[in-house]
Parts: structure tokens; C-alpha cells; sequence
């Protein structure tokens, strides 16, 4: 079977474009012209120069020839290794020519090796973050009021985003699954039992009693006809009338006197039974096997109802309704309390020593445990992004990044080599 390579890729251009990869490519033509203009020049004049010399001309001649020699020399021999970095000279495929094409993959790996090393260590990241200040920093940045809103505005593009993204029915069954699973798998008596217990310690529960005891008032003080009614209707057929309506009217009047002084007197026995009674209640939800098994049935009698359920499924709806119109809306609640909780945190770091000494150690910590565990993970991808770059396009790519400089090694070469011939040359004539 046919095995699969990688498609090369081609390295992408810098920031730009077309434009500024133009200019940088008339750039290096201007500069090569400029570096062979000088092998050039020291041609034509040791041609001259050997032409006047046969010709008899002054011994000062040579001296000039000799410079020009070896400036073509030097020249020629810095053109060969600019180039030999770049593609083979003359298209001959002289050995260790081509470098970069041919050494691409390894010059990945050594790149990422040395960043690696030099860059995603420990101590480098540890050191560098101790300097940078970064609690500090994101501190004054951040109690900057228009820094604050752009922090919130993303926050609040990123939420929408999240939102939008989630599936309804995926929300609820997580809700069903993490969150009224558990609900409904754990007794409700022993805790419930527990609160309410609480509860009627701190008394907090006599203002519903409060309640209840007047709302008892008001209701047999507006309802003395149904209170008559009643009692006739259970009195005996052969009672007459008025002892009935005697009878019901004196039962009204206790019943009436009765819930006045349960409402008034708190300290009246009914609500001294009631609050023994509640206060059992409470602690029989804790201990006694039977009320608590009651409880789980009222519990699973409440979750089936179906007014129940529907709340259960439309809760991701709204909750998703409310985070929406929060985060869209600029002066929603929400984002006020974030950005003003972001300008909070920006002073407090500017101005707290030890809040900021938590959050650098934190941030430090952070930062080490990704380099030390991951630090492979992250140079590959140098090399790995090296190794699918086109071996041509990559060498055509960094020459024109760094060409038009390695042109002046040929420059300097020119003219090293003429001075060093030109010395080497006076040295001989001087000796011999």
C-alpha cells in the first residue's frame, strides 16, 4: 500500500503581505546588484592592472593588481557561502551546499531544542515573571475604567458565545442527571429536619405564626354567618331554632375570643404547644424512621407532579433567557457588579503587597507546571511546523527575510580581501 506523506505547506507570510514582501524583494535585487557591482569593479581594474603591468608600467601596479586579486577572491569566495546557504551554487550539488533546504528538519529541531532550553525552563520563567511584575501590571491595567468594560465586554461575548453554543436539551439532561438526580437520591428528612430545626431555635419562625394567628382572626371575625351555619348544621333535628342559633352564636363568640388571645398572647399556651410541637416535628424528621420515610414520600409525590417537572425542564430556558439579556445589555446588573468587581481587584492589587505576592506566586507556579510538564508538547510544534514547510519555499522565505544583510558579508569581502592582499603583497615585496 501507497504509504501517505504530510503535504508541504508553504510558511506564512509576515504581517503585510504582498506589499511589504515586494519591497523587501527589491531590497535584496538592490543589494545583490550592489555586492557583485564590487567583484565587478575588482575585476575590471585586475584585469587593468594585469594588462599594465605586462606593459611596463610602474611597480606600484602590482600593488593595485594584487588588491584587486584578492578582492575577486574574497568576493567570489563569501558569494559561494551566501549562496551555498540558500541552493546549490551554479546548480552544481557541491557536498554541504543547499543548507537550509537540505538541513530544514534539523534546523527545526535544533530551533526548538534551543527554545526549549534556553526559553521554557523553570528558573528563565520563574526569573523573567519575578521581573515583569505581572500582578502589578494587570492590576493598574485593570483599575482603569475602560480596560475594566473591555474585560467585561469580552466576558460577556464569550458567555453569549458559550450559551449559543449549548444545546438545550443537552443542558437539562445534565441538569437531571448532575443536579436533581442527586436531589432526589438524598433523604430530605434529616436535613430538612436539621434547617428547620434551626429555624424554631432562633424563633425566626414566630413571625409565620404571627401571621397565621391573625389571618385565623380576620377570618372567623368576617365569616360569623358560615361560623352560625356550621353549628346549626351539626345540631340535633329535634333542637329548636333559636336554642341552635343561641348555641352557635355562643360557640362563635369563644372561638372568636379564642383566636383573639392566641394572636394577642405569645406566650399562650396554643403557641407553646405549637412550638413544642414543630420543635418535635423537626427532630423526628432527624431520628424517627417513619416520619422520615413519610417525608420521602411526600418528596417523590412533589417531584412527579407535573407543575413540578415543568419547572424542572423550562429552569436551563430561563436561566439561558437571563444570562443572555444580562450580557447583551451594558447596564444589566450583572455587568455593572463584574466591572465593578474588576476595578475592585485592580486597586486592591496595586495597593496590596500580600494579595499581589499570592497572585505572582500563583502565576509563577502556573507558568512552571506548563513549561516543566509540557515544555515538549510546545517546541514540537516548531518542529513539527518546520518539517511541513516546502524545503525551496523555505530557504526563498528566509532569504528574503535576511538576504539583503548577508550581501554586505560579500561587500566586506571585497574589500577584506583587496586590504589583505594588498598587506600580504607589501610584506613580500618588503621581505623578497
Amino acid at each position: 500500500m501507497e504509504q501517505l506523506t504530510p503535504a508541504k505547506v508553504t510558511p506564512a507570510d509576515p504581517p503585510g503581505g504582498t506589499a511589504a514582501e515586494e519591497e523587501k524583494r527589491r531590497g535584496l535585487r538592490k543589494m545583490k546588484m550592489v555586492a557583485l557591482s564590487f567583484l565587478l569593479g575588482a575585476t575590471v581594474i585586475f584585469l587593468l592592472t594585469s594588462w599594465a603591468e605586462a606593459a611596463g608600467w610602474p611597480a606600484w601596479v602590482g600593488y593595485v593588481r594584487a588588491a584587486a586579486e584578492a578582492g575577486m577572491v574574497g568576493a567570489l569566495a563569501d558569494w559561494f557561502a551566501v549562496t551555498a546557504l540558500f541552493r546549490h551554487p551554479l546548480r552544481i550539488k557541491i557536498p554541504h551546499t543547499a543548507i537550509i533546504p537540505n538541513k530544514k528538519d534539523a534546523l527545526g529541531s535544533s530551533l526548538g531544542d534551543f527554545v526549549g532550553s534556553n526559553f521554557l525552563s523553570e528558573s528563565v520563567i520563574r526569573e523573567k515573571l519575578s521581573r515583569v511584575e505581572v500582578s502589578k501590571r494587570l492590576g493598574g491595567w485593570l483599575s482603569q475604567p475602560a480596560n475594566a468594560e473591555r474585560v467585561t465586554s469580552e466576558l460577556a461575548t464569550v458567555v453569549r458565545a458559550a450559551v449559543k453554543v449549548l444545546r438545550d436539551e443537552d443542558v437539562q439532561a445534565i441538569m437531571e442527571q448532575a443536579v436533581v438526580k442527586r436531589i432526589v437520591d438524598k433523604p430530605w428528612g434529616p436535613p430538612l429536619g436539621k434547617i428547620l430545626a434551626g429555624v424554631f431555635a432562633d424563633g425566626a419562625h414566630h413571625k409565620l405564626v404571627d401571621l397565621m394567628c391573625d389571618r385565623a382572626y380576620e377570618w372567623v371575625r368576617d365569616n360569623h354567618t358560615t361560623m352560625l351555619r356550621v353549628v346549626s348544621d351539626r345540631a340535633p333535628s329535634w333542637s329548636p331554632k333559636f336554642v341552635d342559633e343561641m348555641l352557635a352564636d355562643k360557640v362563635y363568640g369563644e372561638v372568636l375570643s379564642f383566636v383573639w388571645a392566641v394572636k394577642t398572647d405569645v406566650n399562650h399556651p396554643m403557641r407553646l404547644a405549637l412550638d413544642k410541637f414543630l420543635g418535635e416535628f423537626a427532630q423526628d424528621l432527624q431520628t424517627d424512621p417513619e416520619v422520615m420515610a413519610r417525608a420521602e414520600q411526600v418528596k417523590s409525590q412533589m417531584l412527579g407532579h407535573d407543575e413540578v417537572q415543568k419547572l424542572i425542564g423550562s429552569a436551563w430556558a430561563t436561566a439561558k433567557e437571563m444570562l443572555l439579556n444580562a450580557a447583551e445589555d451594558p447596564s444589566s446588573e450583572l455587568r455593572r457588579r463584574v466591572r465593578t468587581g474588576l476595578e475592585t481587584l485592580g486597586e486592591r492589587l496595586v495597593s496590596d503587597e500580600h494579595i499581589r505576592s499570592k497572585v505572582d506566586t500563583w502565576v509563577e507556579g502556573a507558568a512552571a507546571y506548563v513549561v516543566t510538564h509540557y515544555s515538549k508538547e510546545i517546541t514540537t510544534i516548531i518542529t513539527d511546523t518546520v518539517e511541513r514547510w516546502d524545503a525551496e519555499e523555505t530557504s526563498r522565505k528566509i532569504e528574503l527575510q535576511v538576504g539583503r544583510d548577508l550581501q554586505f558579508i560579500r561587500i566586506n569581502g571585497t574589500v577584506v580581501g583587496a586590504l589583505a592582499g594588498l598587506v600580504i603583497y607589501t610584506v613580500a615585496q618588503l621581505l623578497f
